[in-house]
């Protein structure tokens, strides 16, 4: 079965890739990120990334949109609610670009991180699968958080510090700012 794995980072997919091959899946990965700011922090991941797939010979489809105002212009009216669009942006066309390119099925590295909500990305993506005629494969990929963090030190990964859009960047400093006196 081709599964599309959409990737935000390589320390988060290194875990994922390994169980879906691990079960048979023939995986491909899907870079899209336009939330991710500012342009090095993009960059730096998207590059680690790439070196990575290239390793492992992992397939890499990249929709490479660095796009601040698109994705500002989306989640303005309501910045505390911005992942629930942030989701639909990357999984609506994860769906597409599979259906588009004759996978089975699509799924997220985001499944790993135990800092998004799961349930609302698993509903957007079953959203996503039906508007497109695609399958939905559902991983919770939560167990392997740690040792996928711990692979990708070993690796020398370029490790970020914040989820990945710029008001995340700054809740990361703003907690900063609480904790040192």
């Amino acid at each position: 079965m081709k599964t599309l794995l959409h990737i935000c980072c390589a320390p988060c997919a290194n875990q994922c890739i390994d169980v879906l091959r691990t079960d048979g899946f023939e995986v491909s990965g899907f870079w899209y990120n336009p939330n991710i700011h500012p342009f090095t922090e993009y960059r730096a991941r998207r590059n680690c990334l790439r070196e990575y797939a290239q390793s492992i010979e992992l397939p890499l489809l990249e929709k490479n949109d660095y796009a601040l105002r698109p994705f500002v212009r989306e989640v303005a009216e309501d910045i505390a609610h911005r992942c629930s669009k942030c989701y639909e942006l990357r999984l609506f066309e994860t769906a597409r670009q599979a259906k588009e390119g004759g996978f089975d099925s699509f799924t997220s590295s985001l499944f790993i991180s135990p800092y998004q909500n799961h349930e609302l990305m698993r509903e957007t993506a079953e959203r996503a699968a039906d508007q497109y005629g695609v399958e939905f494969l559902y991983r919770d990929f939560r167990p392997y958080f740690h040792a996928g963090q711990d692979k990708a030190r070993q690796l020398g990964f370029y490790m970020q510090k914040y989820c990945g859009c710029i008001f995340s960047e700054e809740e990361r400093y703003l907690k900063a700012k609480k904790i040192i006196p």
